[in-house]
């Protein structure tokens, strides 16, 4: 039998760390997922764009992940299941020359620790 995983993106605006809004059924279908799979633990893994310094977003992508992380903590989900990553603007998956590009890289993925 396949071992079940999780595995979602959320994005954010620009210099925000705050989800958009849209996106908050993606976090909510998470702590649904979690509570019905009491044994998985995921990573919270937190990014952002190349524009500003390296530094910047890397404490950037640090606040996204908290985000995430505190919202699934409210709803229930146990600290000690939510592994935390901060990685800037490293591993971009969209080409940060554009501004669609841009966006893809402000993001926080969730996914199953294997």
């Amino acid at each position: 039998m396949k071992k079940f995983e999780i595995y979602k993106v959320v994005y954010f605006a620009t210099n925000k760390s705050v989800v958009i809004t849209k996106y908050t059924k993606d976090l909510d279908e998470v702590v649904s997922l979690m509570n019905q799979y009491t044994d998985v633990s995921v990573s919270v893994d937190g990014y952002a764009d190349s524009q500003g310094n390296d530094a910047y977003n890397l404490k950037l992508s640090e606040k996204r992940a908290d985000y995430v992380m505190n919202y699934l903590v409210k709803k229930g989900i146990a600290k000690e299941r939510l592994v935390k990553n901060a990685f800037g603007e490293a591993n971009p998956v969209g080409d940060n020359k554009t501004a669609a590009g841009r966006a893809e890289n402000r993001r926080v993925e969730i996914k199953t620790i294997k």
